[in-house]
């Protein structure tokens, strides 16, 4: 999304945008409808590489016309063959291997030192090289075959483990983002999930301690564990305490650092059809934020503090779920702390509270756009740690 998208969908301001006080009370027009609000980008890099074997050739020929017979651009010959192979299909590498050998063929002819023993050479080094390109491309094309299908596999895992939700969920608008701060990475240790039940829609939106495998697999036991106990559980607080045994059997499982050491963060929500209000488990997690339909924003923190799920040990005390109003055209956001402790070149964290004081929108994915696109160029597009957005407006 580029910076004008998501201006129009801020209702004419982006987050974070100075204004005059806006406060928690700084009414914010609606956004108003608009199109995707994409702006092409021009990929001039990707020409510029796709374009240098041809200049590449040009220049060559262009200075060995121009230069004393002795005057050899070799080095530019061979270069030309060996940038198109990572770039061109196999018919293209092949053509500027020709071409390149043709231009020396016939400058060599026309300068009448195609008999010399140092131009035999030359040439014989220059086909030898074009050749080698042919084969280089080969290979980097199967290489790249193998990690689109890997990408592909990796996106299947990522929709088997942590599915996008609906649209529309229960009467409610939902949306989703999940942004992995390991580079072409698409699942981490921070986690989502909605599920309908005959109480209410639920949801959770959680942070595994850790990186790597075990996170995944954790993520993958919150998230089965989550949506049975949604189904079953007749109250919040029992689907807490399910996911809190859920993590002591695969900590007991696992074995070794994480079954001592082995937590997940976590904030629960129900939103049970037609009342108008949500309830709210905290596990240790950074509190969820009700944005009112006028700009308005409001944190809802725990009112008792509570430790992480996966600690019971240490402590054991009744879950308790807090009831706020969540009146229409409202929408609830949970994150995870990748959110709010992005840095920028100064160090400073965000603040999503202040950067979306005032804001409105139209639909919960034009609040994940804009805000996952604000963090990015606070934190100058490289995130330290996964960053998950849940969205839940009440129409």
């Amino acid at each position: 999304m580029d910076d004008e998208g998501a201006y129009a969908r801020a209702g004419g301001r982006l987050p974070g945008d100075p204004v005059p006080d806006p406060g928690l009370g700084h009414r914010a027009q609606p956004a108003p409808s608009t199109g995707t609000g994409r702006r092409r980008r021009i990929p001039y890099g990707r020409t510029l590489v796709r374009l240098l074997p041809v200049l590449l050739i040009v220049v060559a020929v262009l200075y060995d016309i121009f230069t004393p017979r002795y005057f050899t651009a070799g080095p530019l010959y061979t270069a030309a063959p060996l940038v198109a192979a990572p770039v061109y299909s196999r018919r293209g590498t092949a053509l500027t291997g020709v071409a390149v050998v043709a231009a020396v063929v016939g400058l060599q002819l026309s300068k009448g030192v195609a008999h010399y023993v140092d131009s035999l050479t030359e040439l014989i080094t220059i086909a030898t090289v074009a050749a080698l390109a042919v084969l280089v491309n080969a290979f980097v094309r199967r290489t790249g075959e193998r990690l689109v299908t890997v990408r592909e596999i990796a996106e299947a895992a990522q929709r088997a483990v942590l599915p996008e939700p609906a649209d529309r969920i229960g009467g409610f608008e939902i949306a989703a983002c999940y942004e992995a701060a390991q580079a072409d990475a698409f699942i981490g240790g921070d986690l989502y999930a909605v599920q309908d039940s005959s109480r209410g829609v639920r949801l959770i939106v959680g942070d595994v301690r850790g990186k790597g495998m075990g996170a995944v697999a954790a993520v993958a036991v919150v998230i089965g564990a989550f949506r049975e106990a949604a189904e079953q559980e007749a109250s919040l607080e029992a689907v807490a305490q399910r996911l809190e045994r859920a993590l002591a059997r695969e900590g007991t499982r696992r074995g070794g650092l994480d079954a001592f050491e082995g937590f997940t963060t976590a904030v629960l929500a129900e939103l049970p059809h037609g009342d108008g209000v949500v309830r709210i488990v905290n596990r240790g997690h950074p509190p969820p934020l009700l944005l009112y339909a006028d700009g308005t924003l409001r944190p809802l923190p725990a009112r008792e503090s509570a430790l992480p799920l996966g600690m019971g040990e240490l402590g054991v005390w009744p879950d308790r779920a807090q009831e706020d109003v969540f009146p229409g055209g409202a929408t609830l956001l949970l994150y995870t702390d990748g959110l709010s402790e992005a840095r920028d070149a100064r160090g400073e964290f965000y603040d999503p509270q202040e950067r979306l004081a005032g804001c409105a929108f139209r639909h919960p994915g034009e609040l994940l756009d804009a805000l996952a696109e604000d963090v990015r160029r606070h934190s100058g597009g490289g995130m330290a740690d996964d960053m998950a957005l849940l969205a839940v407006r009440r129409p």
